[in-house]
């Protein structure tokens, strides 16, 4: 049995600008709770990560990202 590592995901979303000007630029936000959990290797983290995305974000999934990092 592989041994589990403790991560920690998650969600952005990173909406597109309408205006090239910086101080209007939409701001990034974060879809949910950073949260822990127990897997063996980074793509299995992905792969629970990504069916917590909220069904309304589904049709823009390249503003969508996933961080993962090792606890």
């Amino acid at each position: 049995m592989a041994k589990g590592t403790i991560y920690e995901y998650a969600i952005l979303f990173h909406p597109k600008s309408k205006d090239n000007e910086e101080n209007n630029a939409a701001k990034s936000e974060l879809l949910g709770d950073v949260t822990r959990v127990v897997a063996t290797s980074e793509q299995e983290v992905a792969i629970l990560a990504s069916r917590e995305i909220p069904e309304q974000y589904l049709g823009k999934l390249e503003q969508v990202e996933i961080a993962i990092r090792p606890f």
